[in-house]
């Protein structure tokens, strides 16, 4: 986790080793093992400031989309609770209801970030230079460098040194949290 945190990790690589593991495992069982998952352990972690940002943007008409590194059947039902429509994540191949082992396309990550952005901003006639994109991640820096309004929140350090360096914005989503209580010694 640590590695992850700081950028340190070929997520490339991992993605395609997690599908190689994935070969002959049927793909259901993992959505709905994926679905349980999302709901009980991610839904619970959405920051406050994620919500006021997504109906911001659906009440201005924007496409909204949620691109992640993370597979569809993760990313898919977190995008359902949110009411966003468009998912772009990273995709195993599947043949008969099974894995086979590979990945659909480069895995949506760094550069394969852009790539499927700009697949889905050709589909859905969206101008990237026009787009925002709001990222943790320094994994993330192409899909920032290829959008006209970027917004770093909650960023991992390295990140956060970078979008500082180049003036980009900012943002804590973690305010108005409840923080944990601190432990009294008597």
């Amino acid at each position: 986790m640590a590695k992850y945190h700081l950028s340190l990790i070929d997520l490339q690589h991992v993605a395609v080793r997690l599908a190689e593991q994935m070969k002959g495992k049927l793909e259901r069982d993992f959505a709905d093992r994926c679905r349980a998952w999302v709901e009980k352990e991610v839904l619970p972690l959405v920051v406050p400031g994620a919500r006021p940002q997504i109906e911001k943007h659906r009440a201005e008409g924007h496409v909204l989309a949620i691109l992640s590194t993370s597979p569809t059947y993760v990313t898919r039902p977190l995008a359902e609770a949110l009411g966003i429509d468009e998912v772009v994540s990273t995709q195993f191949e599947v043949e008969d209801g099974q894995f086979t082992g590979r990945l659909v396309g480069p895995a949506c990550v760094g550069k394969g970030k852009v790539h499927w952005a700009e697949a889905l901003g050709a589909r859905r006639e969206v101008d990237l230079a026009q787009s925002w994109f709001y990222t943790d991640s320094y994994t993330d820096l192409p899909m920032l460098e290829r959008v006209g309004n970027r917004v770093v929140v909650n960023p991992d350090p390295r990140l956060r040194r970078t979008a500082k360096r180049r003036g980009w914005p900012v943002e804590n989503w973690q305010l108005g949290t409840t923080p944990p209580p601190k432990e009294v010694r008597a």
